[in-house]
């Protein structure tokens, strides 16, 4: 009789990466791997400068029809003076 016996070792090694021997498959490798890292980096920036774009358009349609101050230093409000408190 014969007992199965579950290495972990065994199954780890069968997913685990591995170089290949060739030199020139090893940078042909190396090559694609680059190619897709700017792929990635290219399409994110795309991606980050069309997030920002429509957050500027959304902002700037939610503000049209609203008067544009023409001093951003003041501030308009309404004030009334208080009077010192009596001191005893």
């Amino acid at each position: 009789m014969t007992a199965f016996r579950f290495h972990r070792d065994s199954v780890r090694w069968a997913f685990a990466p591995r170089k290949p021997r060739h030199p020139l498959l090893r940078i042909a490798f190396g090559l694609v791997g680059l190619a897709l890292l700017a792929v990635l980096l290219v399409f994110g920036l795309f991606v980050g400068a069309a997030m920002l774009a429509a957050g500027l358009l959304i902002k700037l349609w939610r503000q049209r029809g609203k008067p544009v101050a023409a001093d951003k230093n003041v501030v308009e409000g309404e004030y009334r003076v208080v009077g010192k408190p009596l001191l005893r």
